[in-house]
């Protein structure tokens, strides 16, 4: 099938659409990238989805559900025309949608163990304005087997870099950062994948809080190298309760958004720790944390070949630097290394979660999520050609 894949991850920057041709089934799916393309928000729209993360009232909730549907088929659409596939070829989009909360940890109701999650862009939508089949709303079937809801990108991480004779580790340092452990051989039993805390979340926030929003981040990490990683900021960034969880973990926003952002910047003020350092300080706690869980949880238990690092974060040069050199001896490579996009990868998995769906295969990985077993997670919306030329 020709499938297109859309997200917008927790940077909160826009739409990531790839469109790719898959073959086989589950674990063994192989997938094609034919054309990706990154669509940002406008500005505005931006900002309001970070506010209503926090704070948002159920009208405004209401009407940007239907307003990013709007934004998310034109993302579908305008990647089609990039790659010249006429709409009627493409069987089918997945589309993850923005999350705008995730409360992944239990609350008791009664005789009830409430986890949830809520993702907008209103597949209706979607599937209306392409005509295309739109399966949406992946996170809650898994949550509502027990799981957390994610990570879902370890389904992909397995058919893209999964090797027969070498155990390896995929980091993806997006808004939040992943890792996911592929043991050699066929023991897909044995992997393991969950957050280890912020990516580039915490990085961007200090970049817009500290420049009245004038600035959105520390392009290729350059403010951060002329800086001095603060070892006492750092040591009580890394007691954070979350960092030293074992997983199956997962956060966003929620814990490490601007509440978080604010608490760390007053921190560095009563410290007298100047913004550079500042900057090098909450990189170097992206990567620390990185690295802590891979020695806690992945290395205590299994020898590791290589790293393979994707998202956003492979584009700041400081970090994948100190990332270097946590985990040496380690070879440390990036998705490009594969002929990969980095950023593509996370809509090329919505796109495989979309066809595992409409096939019927499960496509959670207990073992990731916590589930109690396999569902087929994703919402169907059937697609109409009527009236399209």
């Amino acid at each position: 099938m020709k499938v297109i894949g859309l997200i917008s991850g927790t940077s909160t920057d826009g739409i990531d659409a790839a469109l790719v041709q898959i073959t086989g089934l589950g674990l063994q799916a192989k997938l094609r990238l034919i054309a990706f393309e990154a669509y940002p928000y406008p500005p505005k729209l931006r900002r309001q989805l970070l506010d209503v993360a926090q704070k948002g009232r159920v009208d405004e909730i209401c009407h940007l559900n239907f307003y990013l549907g709007e934004l998310f088929a034109q993302a579908a659409i305008k990647v089609a025309a990039k790659a010249g596939v006429a709409r009627r070829e493409i069987d089918l989009i997945g589309s993850h949608g923005q999350t705008i909360h995730h409360l992944p940890d239990e609350k008791r109701e009664k005789n009830f163990r409430i986890r949830s999650t809520l993702q907008i862009g209103e597949p209706s939508v979607i599937a209306e304005r392409t005509g295309i089949t739109t399966v949406a709303d992946f996170r809650p079937r898994d949550i509502a087997a027990g799981g957390h809801g994610a990570p879902l990108t370890p389904y992909l991480h397995w058919s893209l870099f999964h090797h027969t004779e070498r155990a390896r580790l995929v980091v993806n340092i997006g808004g939040i950062s992943n890792i996911t452990y592929l043991p050699a051989k066929e023991e897909h039993e044995k992997i393991q994948a969950f957050d280890t805390g912020p990516g580039n979340m915490l990085m961007d926030g200090i970049m817009e809080q500290s420049s009245n929003r004038r600035l959105r981040m520390d392009r290729n990490g350059a403010i951060a190298s002329r800086g001095k990683v603060n070892d006492i900021l750092l040591k009580r960034l890394m007691r954070h309760p979350f960092i030293r969880q074992a997983p199956p973990k997962t956060t966003g926003r929620e814990t490490f958004g601007q509440h978080f952002v604010l608490e760390v910047i007053r921190s560095a003020k009563r410290l007298g720790i100047r913004f550079p350092d500042i900057l090098a300080t909450v990189t170097a706690f992206t990567v620390q944390s990185i690295a802590l869980n891979c020695r806690r949880f992945i290395l205590l238990k299994a020898g590791l070949a290589e790293v393979i690092v994707g998202g956003g974060g492979t584009k700041n040069a400081t970090m994948m630097a100190m990332l270097k050199e946590a985990l040496a001896p380690i070879p440390v490579l990036t998705f490009e290394a594969f002929d990969l996009d980095s950023k593509a990868i996370e809509a090329m998995a919505f796109a495989l979660l979309a066809y595992e769906a409409i096939l019927g295969v499960p496509n959670n990985l207990p073992v990731a999520t916590g589930a109690r077993h396999s569902v087929v997670m994703g919402k169907i919306v059937p697609g109409s050609f009527f009236g399209l030329s």
